[in-house]
């Protein structure tokens, strides 16, 4: 099962926040599979129109990915995914 990791600035939001391990062989599974966990997290994720929100990025391995719209990017069982809050300001 993938591994799903959070940077750490999202526990002031979900103070539990902890990796877990997801069944999942999209990037839109996991953001679904996650609100059993983590109540509402797709909602900080993912907009009305489920597509990624702008202050949310999200990562395979090393890479972020490439469809923000519907999330459909693949996921294996040995990857790793990040999950993190985008940071702006200057």
């Amino acid at each position: 099962m993938p591994v799903v990791k959070f940077t750490y600035a999202l526990k002031r939001f979900y103070p539990g926040l902890k990796e877990v391990n997801i069944k999942a062989s999209t990037v839109a599974d996991i953001v679904k599979k996650l609100d059993d966990i983590y109540p509402r997290m797709s909602s900080y994720i993912i907009d009305e129109q489920g597509a990624l929100r702008k202050h949310v990025n999200i990562f395979i391995g090393n890479s972020i990915i490439e469809d923000k719209i519907s999330l459909a990017d693949k996921v294996s069982e040995h990857d790793e995914v990040y999950i993190m809050q985008a940071l702006s300001g200057g």
